[in-house]
């Protein structure tokens, strides 16, 4: 069975045991996080929500809250004194999926 979440502004297809990185969440370490969001359920037979799926939902544990690996930014112009050198780590949640409840 497999189910498909949106967070964060992406969607997710997911399986009971997977885990995944999403968009950071206002949530501790080692809590029960439950998605209400689920675009669609499948398995046996397919469930397609218009625009969610009545009564599903997706619970995760959560494994870590973290920051990703910097992203150089360097903007300069050709002939000209102009450099800016920025770096930026985004934050993150590593998440395991527990539950598909359809």
């Amino acid at each position: 069975m497999y189910a498909i979440i949106q967070t964060g502004g992406k969607q997710y297809k997911v399986c009971e045991g997977d885990v995944i990185f999403v968009e950071k969440l206002a949530a501790e370490v080692d809590e029960t996080y439950t998605f209400d969001t689920v675009l669609a359920v499948g398995g046996d037979e397919i469930k397609l929500g218009s625009p969610l799926v009545e009564g599903a939902s997706v619970e995760a544990k959560v494994l870590r809250q973290a920051k990703s690996k910097k992203v150089i930014v360097f903007k300069y112009k050709p002939k000209k004194t102009y450099r800016k050198k920025q770096g930026h780590r985004q934050p993150y949640t590593k998440l395991q999926i527990e539950k598909i409840n359809a």
